[in-house]
């Protein structure tokens, strides 16, 4: 890549996730004549919901996204048009922050990229509640089976059980479906009154809604079993043969068993703000999807001067959303450095968002997170698979330690230190630290992120950042 050469007086703006935010927020930015660093784990564009095939496959976009395939071709035809105009660096892994310099990995050389403005949008990942048994091989999350069959086309089992609840569970088993593969079934853990209870903010959407009753409706007509109110209780398996088959309880409190050899679970989304800890933004406690999120200005803004976030990573309201974010967040970015945008252009996308916010809100009340499940699990539960930590081991540091805070226990456990930092144990851990302590969840509080916030290669060649040499 070419050196840029950079006026001493222009701010260097960093853009982290080239999903949907990050393409919408560079675009504004490009317009406005900046040239911004647009750093992404991926190989390519897109972000996880508008993931781009792999170099040389050839399925068309009706194949690849459905209803949202004009959208995605809309968002990669925008990148393209861009891309000669950025400082785009893909393979790229952002690991670690101090101050205002960002330490990145690509191919085994290590960077170090300063910036005067910092845009996270780093998506969100899958929200996961423990079971009995999802250590067994064969273990999915509803993002990691998606990803099988976007970027490798291939189903993650023969017989599927989609397990969770929200959106993404009753999507990706649809495409699982219109793929080939056998679903065994959808297990859903909410009830269909939430969702009647949910209909009025629901609505705020026709459109998302109607495609949703599609998917639902994909799925009889496939002839999947599909149950709602359901209590995960077993994946069974084994350490040889992996996933065998899946029990839980019914809607009417009875016991059933399927068998299957693989499973996807999901419960919604959790943003993704290992970066956001590392840049000291503040959180705050969200009652309505139950878990701790970016403390936010009507803007966009963090906490943390310079630091902004937009899509996913700030609030888990779907592509639409993060593309009227990642624009806010650009007009916010540009009004702090002395280049306001003429016009309403901010207030449209502010306007946009609320209608948005209230279709988020509505998917909460219609497919919450099963708190409940969380405290109730067994003590031989695992819930932290990279420690092998148990629900029991957990619920002993709180009654003869009295860690009833999260980093606390964490130091007496263990959950939350392997790799995934967290990710995929740390509400469901905190759930049963509140329900073990006679407290409510908010008090015990959240992991901090740590650096690196992802596994690094051992070997790294520091090198001087590509801009500046």
């Amino acid at each position: 890549m070419e050196p840029v050469t950079r006026d001493s007086n222009t701010p260097r703006i960093v853009i982290v996730g080239a999903g949907p935010a990050g393409t919408r927020c560079a675009e504004v930015l490009v317009a406005q004549g900046h040239r911004p660093i647009l750093l992404d784990e991926n190989s390519r564009d897109g972000g996880q919901i508008y993931r781009r095939q792999p170099v040389g496959f050839r399925r068309s976009y009706a194949t690849l996204y459905g209803t949202e395939a004009a959208k995605a071709q809309a968002l990669h035809q925008t990148f393209d048009r861009l891309r000669g105009q950025l400082d785009y660096r893909p393979d790229t892994l952002v690991w670690g922050m101090d101050q205002h310099v960002l330490f990145t990995q690509r191919h085994g050389e290590q960077r170090e990229v300063p910036f005067d403005r910092l845009i996270l949008c780093t998506g969100a990942t899958d929200r996961l509640l423990p079971v009995e048994g999802w250590q067994w091989a064969g273990t999915y999350s509803l993002g990691g089976a998606q990803i099988a069959l976007k970027a490798q086309s291939v189903a993650i089992g023969r017989r599927v059980v989609f397990m969770g609840t929200g959106p993404l569970l009753y999507l990706v088993a649809a495409q699982y479906v219109k793929a080939g593969a056998q679903v065994a079934a959808v297990l859903d853990t909410s009830t269909l009154s939430q969702r009647f209870a949910a209909l009025p903010k629901m609505l705020a959407r026709p459109g998302v809604l109607f495609n949703g009753l599609g998917l639902m409706n994909a799925l009889r007509r496939a002839k999947v079993a599909v149950h709602t109110g359901v209590r995960p209780l077993e994946i069974h398996g084994n350490a040889t043969d992996g996933v065998q088959g899946v029990s839980f309880s019914d809607s009417s409190g009875q016991t059933r068993r399927l068998e299957c050899d693989a499973v996807a679970l999901g419960y919604h989304l959790r943003p993704e703000t290992q970066l956001a800890d590392l840049a000291r933004c503040a959180f705050e406690f969200e009652s309505a999807s139950g878990q701790f999120v970016l403390q936010l200005d009507a803007d966009g803004r963090t906490s943390s001067r310079g630091v902004y976030a937009a899509g996913d990573s700030a609030r888990t309201r779907g592509a639409d959303a993060a593309e009227a974010a990642g624009r806010l967040v650009a007009a916010t970015v540009l009004h702090d450095v002395g280049q306001p945008l003429s016009g309403d252009f901010a207030e449209q996308q502010r306007t946009a968002l609320a209608t948005l916010e209230r279709f988020r809100l509505g998917l909460a009340q219609a497919f919450p997170w099963p708190a409940e499940h969380a405290a109730q699990l067994d003590d031989s539960t695992i819930i932290c698979r990279c420690e092998a930590i148990t629900a029991g081991e957990l619920r002993e540091v709180v009654r003869v330690k009295s860690a009833c805070e999260a980093n606390r226990a964490k130091a007496f456990s263990r959950v939350g230190m392997g790799r995934c930092q967290g990710r995929y144990c740390a509400q469901a851990g905190a759930q049963i630290i509140a329900s073990e302590a006679g407290i409510a969840v908010q008090e015990v509080g959240r992991l901090r992120g740590q650096a690196p916030v992802r596994p690094l290669t051992i070997a790294l060649r520091a090198l001087p950042d590509e801009a500046l040499s």
